[in-house]
């Protein structure tokens, strides 16, 4: 059997393992290689299950054999965020109180991975309760970029974002909260989706649906290229009947999405965090593939930009850390200093204008149907500097789709003079994740995409 690459599509490997091509077997042996091979350096796997993994391939190569096809994703090996619970599996959510908890459950993403055909080999590294840019913890320790060891490869998602650049795992599912799936795919050069509040689940996830910022945090998936996202939106998506803030909404294919026919904005920089000169030139440069497309493209200035990070900044603040220390005093872990809370007044004026903003935006891009800027302020910044003091507001142009709940997407479309992944940023509107993934498939085949990072090829 000819071996296969590292960096291949999840897409190509799950319809190879279904057509019998390689057996699942062989591909998680090839994956737990690989994690061996490159996770001494990056340190971006929390907990390894290979004996279990190899056993549930067998099941599937047995299966396959008798002609029963569990789904989409049959046998097909792939790693999970520590953020998120697996049966069985130690998920610790970065925090030492957790340190040797094991699920009775999986959370409703893994679940419906499991139930499309996934095996779930390990589990990827994330900050303390997902609550950080920059992925490192007590319990594993600091995640490093693949690119460039000396470099972040962003939070929360960070582990996921550097096994997927490694060619440690074909897919991943993040969440995201102020940025955490979106970061770490463009500091690692790979692709992720945020979806639309409200699509898909949060049930298992470390920190868990409700409260005042419910609408900030979704769950969605991670992989190298754009094809693969496509493939696991529609397996995430849908109501679990647990998690109240999830609804039925349609998602269409980016098979159907007309590109020639988009009304397109975009904006290269915001004066919160002026981006880097790489990626003002690669958000021109994705624009102008646009309007090659028949695209009319049009440039403009953010609308309600700095109102919508103050926004987002003062809601993560407002109540004093007190959702984080109720969740940490749960699992026994050591609780933070207390920092001062907002009082109802202040509060509701935050409430107030955070909904003045989403209007703002709503209007502001009404005659648009997807909008392009940065990612970041930067491309991946020193480890252990992500999201510390005044660099915050380089994560501003991410936070902002937290704020309006909008989907919004991530791809790779260049690099720097460092060597490092420059991305770009796609957003529509609510439920239009179809247009966000057929642009950024677009952008993906003429910009380069993903490109491993030469220590790991």
């Amino acid at each position: 059997m000819t071996k296969r690459s590292p960096f291949e599509s999840a897409s190509s490997l799950a319809k190879a393992l279904i057509a019998g091509e390689i057996t699942s077997v062989a591909a998680t042996t090839a994956m737990l290689e690989r994690i061996a091979e490159v996770d001494e350096t990056l340190n971006a796997v929390v907990t390894l299950e290979a004996e279990r993994a190899l056993v549930e391939a067998a099941r599937a190569d047995e299966k396959l054999a008798q002609g029963d096809i569990i789904g989409p994703l049959h046998g097909l090996p792939i790693t999970i965020k520590d953020s998120l619970d697996t049966e069985g599996i130690v998920s610790t959510g970065g925090t030492p109180g957790r340190s040797s908890f094991v699920p009775a459950r999986d959370a409703t993403a893994v679940a419906r991975l499991r139930g499309a055909g996934a095996i779930v080999v390990g589990k990827s590294n994330t900050p303390e309760l997902t609550l950080s840019f920059e992925t490192d913890n007590e319990v594993a320790g600091k995640t490093l970029n693949p690119y460039n060891t000396a470099h972040s490869p962003g939070g929360s998602s960070g582990g996921a974002g550097a096994l997927l650049a490694a060619g440690a795992t074909p897919l991943e599912v993040g969440s995201d909260y102020g940025g955490s799936i979106r970061v770490p795919s463009a500091f690692c050069g790979t692709a992720g989706i945020k979806p639309t509040m409200g699509r898909v689940p949060r049930t298992g996830h470390i920190y868990p649906f409700g409260g005042v910022t419910d609408s900030f945090q979704q769950i969605g998936p991670m992989a190298r290229y754009v094809d693969d996202l496509i493939l696991a939106l529609p397996i995430l998506a849908g109501p679990d009947g647990i998690d109240p803030a999830i609804v039925p909404m349609p998602l269409g294919s980016p098979d159907d999405v007309d590109l020639s026919t988009l009304r397109v904005a975009f904006y290269r920089s915001a004066d919160v965090s002026p981006a880097a000169g790489a990626i003002q030139s690669a958000v021109g440069a994705a624009a102008a593939v646009l309007e090659s497309a028949g695209a009319n493209v049009q440039e403009v200035e953010p609308v309600a930009f700095r109102e919508a990070f103050e926004v987002g900044t003062g809601l993560f603040a407002f109540d004093g850390g007190a959702a984080r220390r109720r969740l940490l005093e749960d699992y026994a872990s050591p609780l933070p200093e207390r920092t001062p809370a907002l009082d109802a007044t202040q509060l509701d004026a935050l409430i107030a204008r955070w909904f003045d903003v989403r209007s703002r935006i709503a209007g502001g891009y009404a005659d648009f149907d997807v909008v392009l800027s940065p990612v970041n302020g930067g491309t991946a910044p020193i480890s252990g500097s992500a999201g510390r003091g005044a660099s915050i507001t380089a994560f501003s142009y991410t936070i902002l789709h937290n704020v309006t709940g909008w989907p919004s997407g991530a791809v790779r479309c260049g690099t720097d003079e460092a060597g490092l992944p420059v991305s770009v940023q796609m957003t529509s509107h609510p439920a239009r994740e179809d247009i966000v993934l057929a642009v950024a498939r677009l952008l993906e085949e003429s910009l380069g995409g993903f490109v491993p990072p030469t220590a790991f090829d």
